[in-house]
Formats: C-alpha cells, sequence, structure tokens
C-alpha cells in the first residue's frame, strides 16, 4: 500500500521526506513535486531501482531518466565536462527549468540505460524536491505517468497512472508551471536546443551568445534560418530524450527529447564521483532556498 503525505502539512512534509529518503535507499519509488509537473524517482546509482523506474512507466533502456540535482556541486560530480557555457548556464538558470546534457563521469558505477556517455542533469526550483534532494543525493526522475499518456500535473493524476508501484506519494500541490524544461546540449562546441521549453533562446544567448536552435523533425543538420525553430524531435539526434515535466527524457512527441545519460558502467564501489554526489546530500550551502533564491544554481 502506497504512503500519500500532504506536503502543505508540516508535520507531513517533515514525514514524507523521512519515509520518501528512507524508501530511495531501499531502491523503492518515489512520486514527488517539481517546478514544471510531478515526477516518478528513485536512486540514480541503483540499476534494480532505475529498471523498476522504466518498468513503471512502460519504457525501455532506450528512454532513459535525466539525474535530479539538489546543489551545483553534486552535479559536477557527474559531469565530465561542462564546456564552456555549463557553469555559467547554472549560475544564471538554476534552481529551475533547464536540463543539461553533458558528457558524463566514465567512473560512476550506475546504469540509467541507453545513455550513449552522456546525462541530463537538472535542478529542480521546488522546495519539496530539494529537501529530498538533500537527504540522498542525485535521483533518476522521470514524469509521473504510464509512456504515452499525460504527464501528472496533480499527485492524485499520478496516484491514478501509478497506483502502488510507487511507494511514497509526496503531495506538494497541483503543478504551478507545468511547462516542460529546456534541454539544452552541452557536448558540441556550440550549446544546441534540444527541446524548447520555459528557458527561451533569447535568454540562452544571453549567457551563452551563440546558441543553436532545435531542429526540425528529420533534420540531421540545422540551417542558419531556422535556428530558432522549435521541433518536437529535436534530442532524437543527440541520442536521448527527456519528459514533458521537464524531469525526463522520452523520444516521443508528447514527451520530447533529449539526450540521456548513459555510462553503463557497473563497478561493485562507489567511484569517487559517486560519493562526492552522495556526500553532496545534507550540504546546504549549495542548495537553493525555498523562497527562490540562489546560492550557487
Amino acid at each position: 500500500m502506497s504512503r500519500i503525505y500532504d506536503c502543505a502539512d508540516e508535520t507531513a512534509r517533515k514525514d514524507g521526506i523521512v519515509d520518501a529518503a528512507s524508501a530511495v535507499r531501499k531502491g523503492e519509488l518515489v512520486v514527488l513535486p517539481t517546478d514544471t509537473v510531478y515526477g516518478i524517482g528513485t536512486d540514480a546509482f541503483s540499476p534494480k531501482a532505475v529498471a523498476d523506474l522504466l518498468a513503471a512507466k512502460g519504457r525501455g533502456r532506450e528512454m532513459p531518466p535525466p539525474v535530479l540535482v539538489g546543489s551545483m556541486r553534486a552535479a559536477t560530480a557527474l559531469i565530465d565536462d561542462l564546456g564552456t557555457h555549463g557553469r555559467d548556464l547554472m549560475e544564471e538558470f538554476w534552481p529551475g527549468p533547464l536540463t543539461l546534457v553533458c558528457t558524463a563521469t566514465p567512473s560512476l558505477s550506475w546504469d540509467l540505460g541507453d545513455t550513449k556517455g552522456t546525462v541530463a542533469v537538472r535542478m529542480p526550483m521546488d522546495p519539496v524536491a530539494l529537501e529530498l534532494l538533500k537527504e540522498v543525493g542525485p535521483m533518476a526522475v522521470s514524469s509521473a505517468n504510464k509512456s504515452g499518456q499525460p504527464a501528472a500535473a496533480t499527485m492524485e493524476e499520478a496516484l491514478e497512472q501509478l497506483g502502488d508501484e510507487v511507494a511514497v506519494y509526496l503531495d506538494g500541490g497541483e503543478s504551478e508551471a507545468p511547462v516542460a524544461s529546456t534541454i539544452v546540449d552541452l557536448t558540441y562546441a556550440v550549446p544546441r536546443v534540444l527541446r524548447a521549453g520555459a528557458i527561451s533562446i533569447e535568454q540562452l544567448r544571453g549567457v551563452c551568445g551563440t546558441v543553436i536552435g532545435e531542429l526540425r523533425k528529420g533534420r540531421t543538420k540545422p540551417k542558419p534560418a531556422e535556428s530558432e525553430e522549435p521541433g518536437d524531435a529535436a534530442a532524437e539526434s543527440a541520442g536521448a530524450t527527456e519528459p514533458a515535466d521537464g524531469t525526463e527524457l522520452a523520444a516521443k512527441a508528447e514527451e520530447p527529447g533529449t539526450p540521456a545519460p548513459t555510462v553503463g558502467e557497473t563497478a561493485s564501489a562507489e567511484s569517487a564521483a559517486e560519493a562526492d554526489a552522495r556526500a553532496d546530500a545534507g550540504r546546504d550551502e549549495d542548495t537553493a532556498a525555498p523562497n527562490g533564491e540562489r546560492s550557487d544554481n
């Protein structure tokens, strides 16, 4: 039987965070609010837990989930190369609806699916999500819905679709801005938009200067005159995808794409990078304040 916590109540919220953190550490699934739509998440470093997450959604390894983090420090432990503009983008738009696709740290002992050596990372602007991420470290998080169904803007919508496959539901109320995150690929010399979303290309260009717009479906290379035109399969050419909730990658039109993380190396011992990412949980000097102020990303 799933446990449901109303996070509008302070006592229930504290109890819910404790229960959800315990569930994540056990490799179970939890539903949590984000600043876009609700997400279904689990321990990013447990291959079985990630496989259970994909099974609950009804999707395969070819659609790996992105990773949510509670701080910039946790993100950089997962990323091998931020490129020229990665840190500037984090400082400007995190926490918030911007997903960054980067080359993953090769030593990570995880298996998110067929990610082609990349990882899609985001720091959400939601106090409940950030509190949980501080407790458990990086989480694999996808939109809280069955594949092909609408993303959940409320806990009730997520519960209706996922039911008892999820151990803990954290109810943060209705999503105020159920708009997908913008996905930017930083694995190229020039940042490339894989999916248009809450952060406009004009905002991105204000930080990076040159940014390649989302590709039209069926194109392998962008044309200069079309650099700002949106498309629903932008991420497919990068080899992965994210969800309509702004938390997951998927190569479908309903959950427009983004490149995914893959580093499928499964070592029995924690890598130094994994230890760093986990150790960051609980440190709050790099974590966004609940009121939306940003202390690092």
